[in-house]
């Protein structure tokens, strides 16, 4: 592979860890400045720290099941059924493919809609598995 688009994926990579981490702090921000006036300094960081254990419990539970096999269904389906069905194992797979693959083709939708439907066409078709 060339090493200048190595290069390119670890940056891409490295700005969205950083932008999800500035995310979370302004969310974690402005969960406090809400809840604060209510139930005051202690309160408010007590209601910040709620969300973030769950997040970390979710993560743990994530990451305990992550080692374990799972079967893959050996048939495709063609309906609307099978292709939702699809898309729940793949999320469930690689959420954070998953994650990835949404924000950057909203990106892409945002800036040229074509890019979009190629996006969609190229989920609802698939590729053949590797031969073995």
């Amino acid at each position: 592979m060339n090493p200048r688009r190595i290069l390119i994926a670890l940056a891409a990579a490295a700005a969205f860890a950083a932008s999800a981490a500035v995310c979370v702090v302004a969310l974690a921000f402005a969960l406090y400045a809400g809840v604060e006036p209510y139930l005051g300094r202690a309160g408010a960081s007590g209601v910040v720290a709620g969300p973030a254990a769950l997040f970390i419990f979710f993560l743990a539970l994530l990451l305990s099941n992550a080692g374990k096999a799972k079967p893959k269904p050996k048939a495709k389906a063609t309906t609307a059924e099978g292709l939702i069905e699809r898309a729940m194992e793949f999320i469930r797979d690689k959420p954070v493919v998953a994650i990835a693959a949404a924000i950057g083709v909203g990106i892409l939708a945002v800036r040229n809609p074509q890019y979009f439907g190629a996006a969609i066409r190229a989920f609802v078709e698939g590729r053949n598995p590797p031969p073995r």
